[in-house]
């Protein structure tokens, strides 16, 4: 059994303080939604700007987002590559293991002390408002200090012999470092060779991304001794404290809103009647499922779920192959990645400073090719769902799920229309989109009830935390690349490259790089990294952002859910309830087209850019 299997199978350590901190953070989370609604009405509706709602939200987004994190630490929801560790004995596995869970209490310890730290440096600064900046790094160690608890916890699950073996390892290492720099000082490595030897142990022992990440930040500043720790919890708190990053929780949240309150069921139930029982048609109900779920939630695991959990159990019930669906849900949350309002496309505008509406509105025509390959190769090579399945379709009357579709489709038209207007901010549609899914969406179908609302606040706090996390922790793991000026030698080398070859080297190398780095990360980590890296040198070599954008975020979003050490293939796994093994040979096939599709992408620039062109952007 492998230690992800191992963790799955025990329940969620914490007890009464897991419980406490899901409350926090569903509670900050709601007043994060407060604020920044009361905001939005205050600004468009009584033209009356609240000066401080920014902030405010931005300290509510942090505290949210730690609380959020160490919740998912406690329920073993961080993900990590474990294809490797896999392959070795039992007994490697656990040392590994515990090792591993060592790595994690040492992260979770120094962010305790370090964000305790910067809170009490900045007591007497105040921000733009005028208010204290250190209440949100207060809140940053309080989480930090309960991820210390839960990190304890995941220690004892292993045996004592093998946490101490762990342990002298780890103090074994020390000790021959420390002998090397008293003897030959000269000859010792760079922090930044430290630094990158720590992520690629980590990374392959299966330690979770975002402490990988953040580990070996630690060690480089630890390592290099001139640098304050103080500036390790300055970096993770400045990688989520913005208000465009907001959108992400909002989206998150709008996703779980629909599954809750019914209006998911609704509209896959109206697709799945219209495409009827022809040729392939479980798997055209699900490419447009996902397609249309890509327009409202912005995360991809949300809707994977939302459309695995109905759809997979129908492809069992019809006698398809499950691992076939599972491979092809996993494809279309690939070409999901350019659906606005994705996630990754907010990610990748905020750190490469590219107008998030244009990137919205450039992913349009992408992910419309993609779907319209998918769901051809679904229909050629599928087949007709036998009679029962048909006949075991819902008798609700065809008007009554139009007229609940028509409200799921409002909202996508308020999502669409507020960022390819300019009406307002990106997340100021996101407090719209919410504030819909829930009286509209509440409203009509009435399925929401007090205890729902609160369950998809405290799931919706969760997996934002867990996803600001790894922003975090990937901001201060850019943070030291830039110190050492890796991402201006490397750019160097690829400008360097590409005018002696050609700019379309540097567009093939930039999908080689991020489908490589989409595997190995998670998909925000990848596009904080080198998404700054790559954006500038595509607009020396003549590249549009707009056009160079999308076809980052789907190069990483193959390699997010390619075989075999994609996180995302994984989770769709986890969702369909299958082997990974059986979902292998079709998700190669399906993979080996929305390549196809992005050469097409990447080499066509008018595919990206006559709809931005159409809008008004440059």
């Amino acid at each position: 059994m492998s230690q992800r299997e191992y963790e799955a199978n025990e329940r969620p350590s914490g007890g009464p303080l897991l419980w406490l901190v899901e409350a926090v953070a569903a509670l900050l989370f709601a007043a994060n939604v407060v604020v920044v609604s009361h905001s939005v009405i205050r600004r468009y509706v009584l033209n009356a700007p609240v000066e401080w709602a920014d902030d405010v939200a931005r300290a509510l987004l942090v505290g949210m987002s730690f609380f959020g994190a160490a919740a998912a630490l406690a329920r073993g929801e961080n993900v990590g590559i474990e294809f490797f560790v896999n392959g070795l004995p039992a007994r490697a596995r656990r040392l590994i293991g515990a090792g591993g869970a060592l790595a994690v209490l040492a992260v979770t310890l120094a962010m305790a002390v370090y964000s305790l730290r910067l809170a009490i440096a900045t007591s007497d600064q105040t921000s733009g408002s005028g208010l204290p900046l250190n209440p949100s790094f207060y809140a940053m160690a309080i989480a930090s200090l309960c991820m210390v608890v839960f990190a304890v916890q995941r220690v004892l699950r292993h045996s004592i012999a093998e946490t101490l073996v762990a342990a002298a390892v780890a103090c074994l290492v020390f000790g021959l470092w420390a002998i090397w720099r008293h003897w030959a000082p000269g000859t010792m490595p760079g922090a930044i060779t430290i630094m990158l030897a720590i992520f690629a142990l980590c990374l392959l022992g299966g330690v979770p991304i975002g402490f990988v990440l953040a580990l070996s930040t630690l060690v480089f500043i630890w390592y290099q001794g001139t640098l304050p720790g103080v500036l390790f919890a300055q970096q993770m708190a400045r990688g989520i404290d913005n208000f465009v990053l907001l959108a992400i929780p909002f989206f998150i949240l709008v996703g779980y809103m629909m599954e809750a309150n019914g209006m998911s069921r609704g509209l896959i139930e109206l697709i799945r009647r219209v495409v009827g029982r022809r040729r392939g048609g479980l798997d055209v109900v699900m490419v447009l499922s996902m397609l249309f779920f890509s327009g409202v939630s912005g995360s991809k695991m949300a809707d994977v779920a939302a459309v695995g959990s109905v759809l997979i159990p129908a492809a069992r019930r019809s006698g398809q192959n499950p691992g076939n669906a599972v491979a092809l849900l996993a494809a279309s949350a690939v070409m999901g990645e350019t659906v606005p309002p994705c996630i990754n496309l907010i990610i990748l505008g905020f750190v490469a400073n590219i107008s998030i509406g244009g990137l919205f509105v450039a992913g349009v025509l992408p992910a419309s090719l993609m779907a319209l390959a998918l769901i051809a190769v679904s229909i050629i090579f599928g087949s007709r769902p036998p009679p029962e399945e048909g006949d075991a379709q819902s008798r609700t009357p065809i008007i009554k799920l139009i007229g609940s579709a028509a409200i799921s489709l409002g909202l996508i038209a308020v999502i669409f229309l507020g960022f390819s207007t300019g009406f307002a901010t990106v997340t100021e549609i996101c407090a719209f989109a919410v504030m819909y899914s829930i009286i509209v969406g509440g409203a009509v179908f009435r399925e929401l009830t007090f205890r729902s609302v609160v369950q998809t606040f405290v799931q919706s706090a969760n997996r934002s935390g867990l996803v600001l996390f790894i922003v975090a922790a990937a901001q201060t793991f850019a943070f030291a690349l830039t110190i050492e000026q890796i991402p201006h030698a490397l750019a160097g080398l690829m400008l360097e490259l590409s005018q002696s070859a050609g700019r379309w080297l540097f567009m093939l190398l930039s999908i080689v790089i991020l489908i490589i780095m989409g595997s190995v990360l998670e998909g925000a980590a990848a596009l904080i990294i080198f998404g700054p890296l790559l954006v500038p040198v595509a607009q020396q070599l003549g590249f549009k952002p707009l056009h160079y954008g999308p076809v980052l975020v789907v190069s990483m979003g193959i390699g997010l859910f390619a075989p075999p050490l994609g996180l995302g293939l994984y989770g769709s796994c986890l969702i369909g309830r299958v082997p990974i093994e059986v979902t292998v040979k079709p998700m190669m096939r399906y993979l080996g087209l929305l390549l196809l599709c992005l050469l097409v992408i990447a080499f066509v620039p008018g595919l990206t850019l006559w709809l931005p062109h159409v809008f008004g952007y440059s």
